[in-house]
């Protein structure tokens, strides 16, 4: 009796700072890459050297509106240009352009509105038949894969694993074998963040695609 009563306590205590404790290393982790962003600046225009003290949050403030200004530029037809004469500087070094035009098409993919990247919740038969997985579309099938695979539709998806749901899979599947559901990403992420412990509230209503 007294050893199931702490574990009650135990379990109900970590419930409460469980979720504070991952909460606040989440939030330090991007405060301290934003943060650290002016370190690239020389030792005499950082922040702390300029004010001559240390101002907590500086670093951070700088890069926002360092990000925002720069939306503001390149959102007209100048700064439009000026990135593409950027990026055809960079696609000529060798390595470089890789890594930059890689990272760029898919941050392109994921941020722009109306893109259909990670905006679906798909239900996979997946690691075997008879057993089911969440996953969200990344993209349709190639013209060369479907080509391949006698004119197929297929769909590019990603498995996440959990309770880390930065890695997992990226696999193709044919389209008529993926179910989509209306669940949205961030219940999909909460879902399988959880260990499934989460439940998502949705309405019963799924949507089976068609090839």
């Amino acid at each position: 009796m007294i050893m199931a009563n702490l574990r009650r306590y135990f379990i109900s205590g970590l419930l409460v700072w469980l979720p504070i404790w991952v909460t606040i290393l989440v939030i330090k982790f991007l405060v301290d890459i934003l943060g650290n962003t002016v370190s690239l600046l020389p030792h005499r225009y950082q922040p702390d050297t300029l004010i001559g003290v240390h101002v907590p949050g500086i670093g951070v403030a700088i890069t926002l509106l360092v990000i925002f200004f720069t939306g503001v530029l390149v959102a007209n037809f100048i700064g439009s240009r000026m990135v593409v004469i950027w990026d055809a500087m960079i696609s000529r070094i060798p390595l470089v352009r890789s890594i930059y035009m890689g990272v760029k098409q898919v941050t392109e993919t994921l941020f722009t509105p109306g893109g259909t990247s990670f905006r679906k919740v798909l239900l996979v038969e997946y690691p075997r038949v008879g057993m089911w997985s969440l996953a969200f579309q990344t993209g349709e099938g190639t013209a060369e894969i479907e080509k391949s695979l006698n004119g197929e539709a297929m769909l590019s998806i990603f498995i996440p694993t959990t309770p880390n749901p930065t890695s997992g899979f990226l696999m193709m599947v044919p389209r008529k074998n993926v179910i989509e559901l209306e669940m949205s990403v961030e219940q999909a992420l909460k879902f399988v963040i959880s260990l499934g412990v989460v439940q998502p509230i949705v309405s019963n209503n799924i949507k089976i695609t068609k090839g």
